[in-house]
């Protein structure tokens, strides 16, 4: 054997050692690679059922949205109507009073008086002779 040969040996044994080092931490990133790749699969199946029951509960949110929103526009529609009728109320209120008011007040005033005047006449007292 001669020296380039033993140069070469110490070089070949140099080098299993340094791959037989690099191949370690490699080996380990290979294991913490194979993890990732489990718990990603892991965490695609466990959020499809959770998209799912979330899809459903959008849906059924915008439903009882869209319920609240006939309701909205039923309120909205019955202020409008109490708002008519409170008009009309007092427009007829209006027309009441000037139309049959003054006369009503009048004929009420003359029947009263005429009731006084009958009453008085009755509630006089009449003197005995006698």
């Amino acid at each position: 054997m001669t020296a380039g040969e033993i140069a070469g040996l110490i070089a070949a044994i140099a080098f299993v050692a340094l791959v037989a080092l690099a191949a370690v931490p490699l080996l380990k990133l290979g294991r913490v690679l194979e993890e990732v790749r489990l718990a990603v699969r892991d965490i695609g199946h466990e959020s499809v059922p959770i998209l799912t029951e979330l899809q459903g509960t959008v849906r059924a949110t915008n439903t009882e949205l869209e319920k609240l929103s006939l309701v909205t526009e039923d309120a909205s529609t019955v202020t409008r109507n109490a708002t008519v009728v409170s008009q009309n109320a007092a427009q007829l209120t209006t027309l009441f009073s000037a139309t049959l008011g003054g006369p009503l007040v009048k004929t009420a005033a003359f029947t009263y008086g005429v009731r006084k005047a009958i009453r008085s006449d009755d509630s006089t007292p009449r003197r005995k002779k006698g």
